[in-house]
Order: C-alpha cells, then sequence, then structure tokens
C-alpha cells in the first residue's frame, strides 16, 4: 500500500498543541490587540501561523484564493456605479 503524505508536520502539530496549552492556561494573546484568546479555533489558526513563520510544512490559507476574488468584484461593482450616475447626470440636462 503506498503511504499518505502529511498535510501537517509534526512540528506543526506541536505548535498547535503548545498554542492550545496555553489557551487553556490562559495566556495565549492575540497578535495585534493582546486580547486574551477564548476561541479553540482562533488558538488553532495561531499555532498554524507561527509554523507558518518557521518554516514548517502547512497547507496555505484558505483565505488567500477568496480575497483576491473580493477585490475584482468589489472593483466591478465601483465601475457599474459610477456608470449609472454618469447616466442619471446626462438625463437631467
Amino acid at each position: 500500500m503506498a503511504r499518505k503524505t502529511r498535510k501537517y508536520s509534526k512540528g506543526a502539530s506541536k505548535k498547535v498543541g503548545r498554542a492550545m496549552k496555553k489557551k487553556k492556561a490562559g495566556t495565549l494573546r492575540s497578535g495585534r490587540s493582546g486580547k486574551k484568546v477564548t476561541s479553540r479555533k482562533q488558538a488553532i489558526a495561531i499555532g498554524l501561523s507561527e509554523a507558518r513563520k518557521e518554516g514548517k510544512k502547512v497547507p496555505k490559507k484558505k483565505g488567500a484564493k477568496k480575497s483576491s476574488s473580493k477585490k475584482s468584484s468589489s472593483k466591478k461593482s465601483a465601475k457599474k456605479s459610477k456608470k449609472s450616475t454618469k447616466k442619471r447626470k446626462s438625463k437631467k440636462s
């Protein structure tokens, strides 16, 4: 049987484990604001981001793909709104 490759390295799982222990102890803080982390998902995300910074094997963020499509759609809607305002002005005069 063929072996499956691991998505996450052992080092990455250790980082997540440490973040979870800090969360349970109440000492895990978020990056910018410094607020105490109470969410399990947030603790996992912090552990994975620390592992990424150290160069451990971790899959890319899912949000990276979505953000680029949001930007392009917002640009399209901005162009549409500009066109509609031009049409309104031309009808009045």
